[in-house]
């Protein structure tokens, strides 16, 4: 036999909302509504440890076996992400970290590192002879080499590289070098075959006549120090120079060397007895 369906006439409903009892319900359920969200609202604060944010301490620069000290009584992880080449750094120094520093970040977050490698990565020694100064320093940064001192020659190319050299000697492109390597160049002073009169270099400390030669376009040749001397020789005094001053042979090309000799004895100097 098929089911009767309930005869609920539109007076009965209303009169139904209207009744206590609709409402006692209807608020009952809201209010369990409500609870369940706080509930679940709640748990999930507890779980993610809601506005419970830590600040990340500052780890550059610290030894990579000095982060753990740091570290230990904290809620955060760390592990290395990366590692990288700086010569001027210690090997295993903190580099960089992920979070910065100061940052706030939850409780049990893992900080990652970039540290100093044990060993500077090679490369190859890249050919910079006929670049201009400008370009050759471009060069050699692209690299990760540094550039050294700059030597001038006779040459009518003004800062024309002549020739790349590592320690004192000329160096070959395609040859492996460690990166941070120190390259000086040899350049074009763009005076060519000029010829300059030699300075008079007597009584001035070593600095002050290396200053002297660069102004005069010639440069620094052998220094000669006697027993008065240490290991500090830009204090001492030049008391001998060749070509001597004044002398029928004081004239040099441009960028020759100018030898001298120098102490810390002043009895030494001219005019000094």
């Amino acid at each position: 036999m098929p089911l009767k369906q309930p005869n609920i006439s539109f007076d009965g409903l209303i009169a139904f909302v209207r009744s206590k009892v609709f409402w006692y319900n209807l608020a009952a359920a809201i209010a369990g509504i409500i609870l369940f969200f706080w509930v679940v609202s709640l748990i999930l604060d507890v779980y993610t440890h809601h506005n419970q944010s830590l600040s990340v301490p500052n780890l550059k620069g610290l030894a990579y076996n000095d982060v753990k000290n740091v570290l230990a009584k904290t809620d955060f992880e760390y592990a290395i992400n990366d590692s990288m080449y700086t010569p001027d750094k210690p090997p295993l120094t903190v580099l960089d970290q992920t979070p910065e520093p100061n940052q706030k970040v939850k409780q049990g977050r893992t900080i990652y590192l970039t540290v100093n490698s044990r060993k500077a990565p090679t490369v190859k020694m890249p050919e910079l002879r006929d670049n201009s100064l400008k370009q050759a320093t471009l060069i050699l940064q692209s690299y990760g080499l540094r550039l050294g001192q700059t030597i001038y020659q006779p040459d009518l190319a003004k800062d024309a590289v002549l020739d790349q050299l590592y320690r004192n000697k000329s160096i070959a492109a395609g040859v492996q070098l460690q990166k941070g390597t120190v390259i000086d160049l040899v350049l074009g002073d763009g005076l060519g075959q000029t010829t300059v009169e030699v300075p008079d270099l007597m009584g001035l400390t070593l600095n002050e006549a290396r200053g002297a030669l660069q102004m005069a376009s010639l440069s620094l040749g052998n220094v000669e120090a006697d027993n008065t001397v240490g290991s500090d020789t830009l204090t001492a005094y030049v008391y001998k120079q060749t070509p001597i001053f004044g002398s029928i042979t004081d004239t040099l090309k441009a960028g020759q060397p100018v030898d001298v000799f120098v102490t810390k004895d002043k009895t030494k100097l001219p005019g000094i007895h």
